[in-house]
């Protein structure tokens, strides 16, 4: 059984939702990750933070196998990860 911490659920949680890509400072996120707003809010008032991770936990992920890289062809710096189905039913098991 594979313990995780609480960042990297996060993580794990995050590349479930899409394919995390190579942001600024060290951080992945979504391809075309912006500030969103809460569907409840009426007035569209409260922005929501992009969620990322780093780069560290990234690396712990993909080590324990739930994460791997798309594109084996391009440099592994600038390469899009995606959850295995080992992340999924690491998911499945443990929400």
């Amino acid at each position: 059984m594979i313990e995780l911490t609480p960042s990297k659920i996060a993580g794990l949680k995050l590349a479930h939702q899409g394919d995390l890509y190579p942001q600024s400072d060290k951080k992945w996120t979504h391809q075309n990750a912006t500030v969103t707003y809460a569907k409840t809010d009426r007035w569209k008032e409260r922005p929501q933070k992009i969620k990322f991770i780093s780069d560290k936990t990234l690396e712990e992920l993909k080590e324990l196998g739930l994460l791997e890289r798309l594109n084996l062809n391009e440099d592994a710096g600038k390469d899009a990860y995606t959850i295995t189905m080992a992340g999924k039913i690491w998911l499945l098991k443990n929400k």
